[in-house]
């Protein structure tokens, strides 16, 4: 995380803000083209328009550049939904996760980030990252949902943003088939029943 800060540092001259979302959505466009294995900086440099001597001194390494392109742009941002219940902000993150893949260019990065991470551990790493920053940016949704009573405390929950990004990504990547309208409400129909389990068996403890 220290070194997103520094390349923050790095990007915050006059005419790093302007160009830097320009950068990453080159970078995000090429990684998903080419693959991690032909994805260069230079070619970063001639379809951003920014002069790779100026990208190389914000980002010494592709790698690093990709880690804030995933990091900061929006290509693969949405808002957290707070629909007052835990089963509801679930629904609402699935349809999130799955508008994000159902779009062409952002499904062709993930796609991308997602190979490279098993051939190479840069993006291996990089990927990782960029999960802990997710889910630590979705964080609120189950501290509420704690506080509501509706989630055991203690309860990881990387096992269930990884449950319902998991099932979209196999369903979408991997099976290649369309989801149904009732895919989300049956998959968080699923996680609830767990959670409830989860939850009595706290309770039994505690008590």
């Amino acid at each position: 995380m220290a070194d997103s800060v520094t390349a923050q540092a790095r990007t915050g001259g006059r005419s790093g803000p302007r160009r830097k979302e320009e950068i990453f959505t080159a970078g995000l466009e090429l990684l998903a083209e080419q693959g991690y294995d032909d994805f260069t900086v230079e070619g970063v440099a001639q379809r951003s328009g920014v002069n790779k001597t100026t990208i190389y001194r914000w980002w010494p390494s592709k790698s690093e550049l990709l880690r804030d392109a995933l990091l900061q742009s929006g290509t693969l941002a949405f808002d957290l939904p707070d629909t007052g219940s835990l089963t509801g902000d679930l629904v609402e993150l699935a349809a999130r996760v799955q508008e994000l893949l159902a779009e062409p260019r952002t499904r062709a990065v993930v796609e991308a980030a997602l190979v490279g991470a098993v051939r190479h551990p840069a993006m291996r790493e990089l990927v990782t990252q960029f999960l802990e920053d997710r889910l630590g940016r979705h964080q609120p949704l189950f501290t509420r949902a704690v506080e509501r009573g509706e989630l055991p405390v203690g309860l990881d929950p990387a096992l269930l943003v990884d449950a319902v990004a998991g099932a979209l990504w196999i369903r979408l990547l991997v099976r290649r088939r369309p989801v149904p309208d009732d895919f989300t409400g049956q998959l968080v129909a699923l996680l609830a029943d767990g959670i409830s389990a989860a939850r009595e068996r706290a309770g039994r403890r505690s008590g």
